[in-house]
């Protein structure tokens, strides 16, 4: 994000207590990207409901608000100090969650406060499995089989043309929150049943298995200039089907050929410059 003149005030958003998915990383970024705003004369404010953090430290902030992250105090917080800006994407999942849950309020077009960073659109798009399935449809990418539902009804009748197990992924969740495999039909309707609790937006993913298959993970960065940067590749010891959070993960990838690593390397630069 280059340097905005008009944005004296930012809140930055925490990602509250350490949790699967969501561990020191965020907490460490956080601090960062508290520090750099500071450097750069804008004055901060920092919300996190975990006070075992080194962002909740005092020297950190400009003001800190060790409460809970919720729609209300956040839109407490915001009338308070009045911030320009808000940067979500140090918070992991549930500034992100956070943010939407503002703007679909309306609060932050009340408020006069922009989203820094990530964009609203951006976060939509890859939270929102059917907006993303059909993004990665738009540039080529190949995804398994899916279909985004909001009923069991919906998710029996599309497992009925393609068969058992399927994958079922929550909207808007973190670390496989209300996520699972299902192999029967009865499986089936408690899964989603579950996923649609979980996500904020009563949406979930049906998707063909792809258990067993190899799992790697790019990490990949882009700014505003459009300048991308692929900062690691990671390899899971274990296939899929194994929790990411219970598997081993090595950096680099270790079993990749050179043809194969350009080829994911490059898919991982399209999807971060097509989510924008």
């Amino acid at each position: 994000m280059p340097r905005r003149g008009d944005v004296k005030t930012a809140m930055v958003i925490g990602s509250g207590p350490i949790v699967i998915g969501q561990a020191a990383e965020f907490d460490y970024s956080g601090t960062q990207a508290c520090r750099s705003l500071r450097e750069e004369g804008v004055r901060v404010v920092l919300v996190n409901s975990n006070p075992a953090t080194i962002q909740t430290d005092p020297d950190t902030a400009d003001a800190v608000y060790v409460e809970p992250l919720t729609v209300e105090f956040l839109e407490k917080v915001i009338a308070k100090e009045k911030p320009q800006g808000i940067l979500s994407g140090m918070g992991g999942q549930t500034a992100l969650n956070l943010c939407s849950e503002l703007a679909d309020a309306g609060i932050l077009q009340r408020h006069g406060v922009e989203l820094l960073g990530t964009k609203l659109e951006a976060i939509a798009a890859g939270e929102n499995r059917e907006r993303f399935a059909s993004l990665m449809r738009s540039i080529g990418e190949p995804i398994p089989r899916s279909r985004a539902v909001s009923d069991s009804e919906a998710a029996r009748a599309f497992v009925e043309e393609m068969g058992y197990p399927v994958i079922v992924r929550a909207a808007y969740t973190l670390g496989g929150s209300g996520s699972g495999v299902a192999h029967s039909p009865d499986e089936l309707d408690r899964i989603v049943a579950l996923g649609l609790a979980y996500s904020r937006i009563k949406q979930v993913l049906v998707e063909e298995s792809v258990l067993g298959w190899k799992e790697f993970e790019y990490e990949v960065m882009r700014d505003a200039a459009d300048n991308c940067i692929t900062i690691c590749s990671m390899e899971n010891l274990d296939p899929m089907g194994v929790h990411t959070g219970e598997s081993i993960v090595v950096a680099p990838a270790q079993t990749l050929s050179d043809s194969d690593h350009q080829t994911l390397r490059s898919a991982a630069l399209r999807i971060i410059r097509a989510l924008g």
